[in-house]
């Protein structure tokens, strides 16, 4: 269900960015042929000039094209990340798309621009370091 929502999230963006262009298009080309500008302002007509208007959407369409794949290839790379990691239920090392089994952190870390730093929650600390969680508790008293 929440990958369908997240697909469905996908195809609207992309669909609205596909709007945009259209929009951006016709607007160059309506304002061509009503000239907005002396409509608005008074000013003088200027003569048309469909080449100009073609030259332009040519450009804004080849702009949308390329940044319209670049969304599709950052949702794919979003549903990558989010998927599922294959993870040794011993070692905790994850399996990559090849089959090589790497330490979670350096995997992470490869993967995305996330950082580790790293601690102890009070339960391993209560196991690992006894004598020290002792002193602690007996300093909150």
């Amino acid at each position: 269900m929440i990958l369908e929502r997240r697909h469905l999230v996908a195809k609207r963006v992309i669909a609205k960015q596909i709007m945009g262009f259209v929009f951006i298009v016709a607007y160059i080309w309506f304002n061509e042929v009503y000239d907005i500008s002396s409509l608005i302002f008074g000013e003088d007509p200027t003569p048309i000039n469909w080449k100009e208007s073609l030259a332009e959407s040519i450009f804004i369409a080849f702009l949308g094209v390329h940044i319209i794949k670049y969304t599709k290839k950052m949702f794919r790379r979003m549903k990558y990340l989010e998927g599922t990691l294959p993870v040794c239920a011993h070692c905790k090392r994850i399996r990559d798309k090849e089959g090589q089994w790497h330490e979670i952190e350096s995997y992470i870390c490869c993967q995305s621009e996330a950082e580790f730093t790293h601690g102890l929650c009070p339960e391993c600390v209560k196991e690992l370091y006894p004598e020290f969680y002792g002193e602690k508790e007996e300093q909150k008293r």
